[in-house]
C-alpha cells in the first residue's frame, strides 16, 4: 500500500506538515508496512511560507515586525529564496487567525502585508511570490497599497481611516509614490477565483466569516465597487471581474492593479513539491483542510488534489476538521470529519493531532 498524505493546514489549529504527520502516525499503527509519502500542501493561505521553506534548500526566513489586522504590532517573517525570490504570506501578517475569536469587519486591514512586501523590496528581491489566503479584512487591499506608497483621500483631501470603513470615504487615490514591482514580476498565489464585487464577490461570499452582517455585505460591496472605479481612473486595465480579484477581501484586485499575475496557489505548491509524481505512484491519496465546505471546490487544496488524483485514476480520501452540509463530497472514496470523531468542534480543536491519528487508523482499516 502506497499512501500520499497531502493535507492543508487546519486553520488556527495545526500546520499542514504536523497535520499530515499525525495522520500518517495513526495509519502506521494499523498498517506499519505501508509506504507513506508526506506532501503537506498549501494554496496561498496559511502554511504557504512553510511549504516553500521545506521544499527549497537554502531558503532564509527574514524576520519583520508589522502592523497586524487589529492595528497592533505582529512579529512575522518573509522568505528569501536562493534565486532572489521573496515569498510573503498574508496569513502571517494580516490574517484572520491573528484576531483570535474577535472580528473587526470594518476596521481590519492589510497594512502588515504591505509592510512585509516593502521589506522584501528593500532587501532587493528580484521577484515576488505572494500568498493571499486567510485574510482578516475586506479592505480591497487598500492597507497593502498604502504601505507601498499609495495615498487614499476623502473629498476634503484628508487621508481616510484603515479598513472597509476608510474605503467608504475614499474620493481619490494617488499612485504617484507607489513602489515599483521588482523586475522579475509578482506572482500571486490565490485559493479562490471569485471576482471583486457582486453575488460571488469578496463581501458577499467571504464577508460574513469576517464579521459582516447581511446589511453590511450590501454596503461593503458598493464600497468596493466605488473603490474599484477610483483605481480604474489610475489603472484603466484594472478589472474587478478578474478571477481571483475578490481573494483576501479584494487584495487580489489591488495586486492585479499593481501589475501582479494571479495564479492558482494549490497548483504552484503542488509543482514545488512534485505532488503529481507522488500521486502517480500511489494506491490512495489523503487530503483535507480545516473546514471542507461549499467554498472548497473553488481553488482550495482538497478539490485540486482530487482533480490531480483523478487524472491518474487514484482514489482520494478527504479528512477535515469539519465537513459542512454544502460540501461537495462526490468523487471522494472516504470522508472523515474530525469534529464527528471527537464528538464536537471544541474537542476536535483541543487535540487535533489525536483525532488526525484516529482518522489515519480508520482509513488504514478501511483500506486493508
Amino acid at each position: 500500500m502506497s499512501v500520499v498524505v497531502a493535507l492543508d493546514s487546519l486553520k488556527g489549529s495545526l500546520p499542514a506538515a504536523a497535520a499530515s504527520a499525525a495522520l500518517a502516525d495513526g495509519w502506521r499503527e494499523v498498517d506499519p508496512a505501508a509506504e507513506i509519502v508526506l506532501r503537506p500542501m498549501a494554496d496561498g493561505g496559511e502554511g504557504t511560507l512553510d511549504a516553500f521553506a521545506a521544499a527549497v534548500p537554502g531558503a532564509q526566513r527574514r524576520p519583520v515586525r508589522v502592523r497586524g489586522p487589529r492595528g497592533t504590532l505582529v512579529d512575522a517573517a518573509w522568505l528569501l529564496l536562493p534565486d532572489g525570490t521573496g515569498v510573503v504570506e498574508l496569513a502571517s501578517t494580516s490574517g484572520i487567525e491573528l484576531l483570535g475569536e474577535d472580528r473587526l469587519p470594518w476596521d481590519a486591514d492589510t497594512t502588515g502585508f504591505g509592510q512585509a512586501i516593502a521589506a522584501a523590496l528593500d532587501a532587493g528581491v528580484e521577484r515576488l511570490v505572494l500568498g493571499i489566503g486567510s485574510s482578516a479584512s475586506t479592505d480591497g487591499g487598500s492597507g497593502m497599497l498604502r504601505a507601498l506608497g499609495a495615498r487614499m483621500v476623502d473629498a476634503d483631501g484628508r487621508d481616510v481611516p484603515a479598513g472597509a470603513r476608510g474605503l467608504a470615504a475614499v474620493s481619490a487615490i494617488d499612485f504617484s509614490h507607489l513602489r515599483t514591482p521588482p523586475a522579475g514580476g509578482v506572482t500571486v498565489l490565490s485559493d479562490v477565483t471569485n471576482p471583486l464585487t457582486g453575488p460571488a464577490g469578496a463581501a458577499a461570499v467571504f464577508g460574513p466569516q469576517k464579521g459582516l452582517t447581511a446589511a453590511d455585505v450590501e454596503v461593503v460591496d458598493g464600497v468596493l465597487e466605488r473603490y474599484a472605479a477610483c483605481i480604474a481612473r489610475r489603472v484603466p486595465a484594472a478589472d474587478p471581474l478578474l478571477p481571483g480579484a475578490g481573494a483576501a477581501g479584494g487584495t487580489g484586485f489591488a495586486l492585479a492593479a499593481w501589475g501582479a499575475d494571479l495564479v492558482p496557489g494549490a497548483q504552484r505548491i503542488a509543482d514545488l513539491v512534485d505532488l503529481a509524481g507522488a500521486v502517480a505512484a500511489a494506491s490512495l491519496v489523503v487530503t483535507g483542510e480545516g473546514a471542507f465546505d461549499g467554498q472548497s471546490a473553488a481553488g482550495k487544496v482538497p478539490a485540486f488534489v482530487q482533480g490531480l488524483a483523478a487524472t491518474h485514476g487514484v482514489p482520494v480520501a478527504v479528512v477535515a476538521g469539519r465537513i459542512a452540509a454544502d460540501a461537495d463530497t462526490a468523487g471522494f472514496a472516504h470522508t472523515i470529519s474530525l469534529t464527528d470523531l471527537a464528538g464536537g468542534a471544541a474537542a476536535s480543536m483541543a487535540d487535533p493531532a489525536r483525532w488526525l491519528a484516529e482518522a489515519g487508523r480508520r482509513l488504514a482499516t478501511r483500506s486493508a
